[in-house]
Parts: structure tokens; C-alpha cells; sequence
């Protein structure tokens, strides 16, 4: 059998084509090298693909897939948003009395125990909001007359330089709010009637979240063994290092978030009335459930705070509020959230920023709320499975000392 020519020079070719499939990619590498192009190399029947295109389009089509299973499992939980929402706070419930609970039980049989906490911390609930609803009620007529006045202040402020509003302007300004009032009158009602039916939804969904968390304290841990024993063996012991994790770094972050809240109500309630501003009670209460809305939830509690401050003490205690909102950013940026919360959940500053913006646009209020210590617990239940996964150190045998052990 003669051997092929080289197409050039008419010489044999040292490499023949019947030499296999690799003889034949050498041969178009040098033909390559020559000048010569050669047609396109085929693999068993089908064209090459590089390498990176072919780990690009393994990626791709993982990521499609996570991405359609994390579409779904967010539109059956908006379907379901009340009982998500339920037994979100369900689980904030255990996290908060669960350690009290455990204390009486010591000295109580449990079911006593988790009656007596769960009563005593509605009993506080209730006593706080009466608090503030005494507060409210009692500088009612002092309230409304100070509003009154502070509002004249401060058209007469912005008549002034550098303003220099007209003040027909201002009137005009006032009474195309009460037109407006007074022709959007049926649709402010529709309104308040939506809001009260929002009101029972928001009653029926605590009511929920309550009526879990007496199983979740009483019997979570076997509630969540038993959940396990329903899965494969294989997968039995990654969920439960998993729940773990996220147990552990769910309750770390409750803690910590109630701890800085508490801290910024406090600083917010003294600060507040030592500057002698009204409604000192009902502000520090709301900047204390602003806080657990990272970053964005503080400063909008006391801009309220400071409009407030605006309307009845003038713009000298309205700029000290401002300097108080920069103040308590200040340490709740730079000492709380480092010491407080650096060992429940390790998160960059920028990450939990676009967590909560994500959250407040896929879900309002309630998302900007539970974006965070999902990510957390998301990345807690990742890193603990990588640690799982990882081989342990190798193990040096031990020596032979000539003992046959």
C-alpha cells in the first residue's frame, strides 16, 4: 500500500492518514504551521468546541435551571404570602422566648413553662402599646395647638431669605389640600374600609404566627428530627448540619437585631426628650421596629421624628434631630452592628444594602424585613455544608516501635 504525497513537494508524508485519529490532528497542526489551511478537524463525527464555551453553556443551563426552581418557589410563597409570613414571625417568636422557656422549664413542667411565657410576654405587649397610647392620648390638645403653631412658624420661615415664598402661595397651597380632601372624600373612605379589612388580615396572620410558635417552643427540635427521618439516609446528615446552621444563625441574628433595636429606641427616646420634642414615646417605639430594616429603617424613623420636631419646637430642634440621625447612624453602623452582630451573621455592607433594596421591590416592607436574615441564612447554610464536604487533615500513623501494634 503506498504511502500518501506531501500536496507540495510530492514526497511521501511521514504521517498517513490511516494512522488513527491523533496522526491526523498532528498532521493539521503542521499543515497549519506551513500555511496550509486544512479543513476542519472533526471528533468523532462532530465539530470541536473550546473548552471554555463548552464550561460556559455547562454553567448556563445550571443557572437557568436555579434560577426557574427559584422563581417558583418564590411565586408559591407569594401565593402563600400570609402563611409564609406567619410562620416567619413564628420562628422569630421561638427564637426570642425559646431561651426562656428552657430557663423555666427547670422549675416548671414545660407546657407550663411555654403557657407562662407566651402570656407574659402578651401581657408586656399589650402594656407597652397602652403606654403609648396614653402617651398619645394625653398630649393630644397640646399636640394639636403646638402643630398649629409650628406650622405658622414655618410659613413665616420660608417667607423669609433665603425662601421668599409668597404668601398667597402657602394659602394657595392649603386650600387645594382641603379641595382635594373634600373631593376625594368617597375614595379616602373605600380606603380606610380596605385598610380595616387589611387590619383582620394582619390580626389573623399574628394570630397564626402565635398559634406555631406554642409548637415551635414546645417541640421544634422533634418536630424538626422527625422531618429529617423522612429522608433518604444519603441526605439525612447534610439537612441536619444544614438546619443547624441556620437555626443557629437565625437566632443570632434575632438577638442581635432586637439588641441594637432596643439600644437606638433608647438613645432616640432620651435624646428626644431631653430636647423637650412631643410624642417622645410613640418615636422611640417606632424607631425601635424601623430598626430591624437594616441601614434605610433608622434614618427614615427619625426623619419622621425630625418633621415632628419641625412642626412643634422650629427649625433650631429639627437640625439637632438631623444631627441625632447622623449621630445614631454613626454608632449603629460603626459599634453595634461590628460587636453585635458580627457573630451571628458575616455579611459586607454593601451585600446587606442590596439585599434589603431587593427585598423592598420583590416584596414591600415585609421583604425589606426578611431579606437579610435570609441571605444569612443562606450563606451559613453554605458554608457549613462546604466545611462537611471538605477532607479533614491527613492523619499520620503512629510509629512503629517495633511492638507489632
Amino acid at each position: 500500500m503506498s504511502r500518501p504525497s506531501h500536496p507540495q513537494s510530492g514526497k511521501p508524508d511521514p504521517v498517513a492518514p490511516s494512522a488513527g485519529r491523533g496522526h491526523r490532528i498532528r498532521k493539521a497542526s503542521r499543515q497549519a504551521l506551513r500555511g496550509i489551511t486544512p479543513p476542519p478537524v472533526e471528533l468523532g463525527g462532530e465539530p470541536r468546541v473550546f473548552p471554555a464555551l463548552r464550561t460556559a453553556a455547562a454553567y448556563a443551563w445550571r443557572i437557568l435551571v436555579v434560577g426557574v426552581l427559584v422563581y417558583a418557589v418564590f411565586s408559591v410563597l407569594g401565593r402563600f404570602h400570609e402563611i409564609a409570613v406567619a410562620v416567619f414571625l413564628g420562628l422569630v417568636i421561638t427564637a426570642m422566648l425559646r431561651p426562656v422557656t428552657d430557663l423555666l422549664a427547670r422549675f416548671l413542667p414545660r407546657p407550663l413553662a411555654v403557657a407562662v411565657t407566651l402570656i407574659g410576654s402578651i401581657l408586656l405587649a399589650l402594656g407597652v402599646l397602652a403606654l403609648v397610647g396614653g402617651s398619645v392620648a394625653g398630649e393630644s390638645t397640646g399636640l394639636a395647638r403646638e402643630f398649629r403653631a409650628g406650622i405658622n412658624r414655618i410659613e413665616h420661615w420660608l417667607q423669609q431669605p433665603p425662601f421668599r415664598l409668597n404668601p398667597e402661595a402657602l394659602t394657595d397651597v392649603q386650600s387645594r389640600i382641603g379641595q382635594f380632601l373634600s373631593s376625594h372624600r368617597s375614595t379616602l373612605i373605600s380606603t380606610a374600609v380596605s385598610g380595616a379589612g387589611r387590619l383582620v388580615e394582619v390580626l389573623t396572620v399574628f394570630a397564626l404566627a402565635l398559634f406555631s410558635s406554642v409548637f415551635f417552643i414546645h417541640s421544634g427540635d422533634r418536630q424538626w428530627g422527625w422531618f429529617c427521618d423522612q429522608l433518604p439516609p444519603a441526605a439525612r446528615e447534610r439537612v441536619m448540619v444544614g438546619g443547624r446552621a441556620a437555626w443557629r444563625t437565625f437566632t443570632g441574628y434575632t438577638h442581635g437585631i432586637v439588641l441594637v433595636a432596643a439600644i437606638n429606641a433608647t438613645l432616640v427616646g432620651v435624646a428626644l426628650f431631653a430636647l423637650g420634642v412631643p410624642l417622645a414615646v410613640p418615636l422611640a417605639l417606632l424607631e425601635f421596629f424601623a430598626a430591624f430594616i437594616p441601614l434605610i429603617g433608622s434614618p427614615i424613623a427619625l426623619a419622621v421624628a425630625a418633621v415632628v420636631a419641625l412642626a412643634a419646637k422650629g427649625p433650631l430642634i429639627a437640625a439637632m434631630v438631623v444631627a441625632l440621625i447622623v449621630v445614631i447612624g454613626q454608632i449603629e453602623g460603626h459599634l453595634l452592628h461590628p460587636i453585635v452582630m458580627s457573630w451571628a451573621v458575616r455579611l459586607h455592607p454593601v451585600v446587606v444594602a442590596f439585599t434589603v433594596i431587593g427585598g423592598a421591590i420583590a416584596a414591600g416592607v415585609m421583604g425589606a424585613v426578611v431579606a437579610v436574615p435570609l441571605v444569612s441564612v443562606l450563606w451559613s447554610v453554605h458554608q457549613a455544608l462546604r466545611r462537611t464536604d471538605e477532607p479533614g487533615p491527613p492523619q499520620n500513623p503512629a510509629p512503629d516501635r517495633g511492638t507489632g501494634s
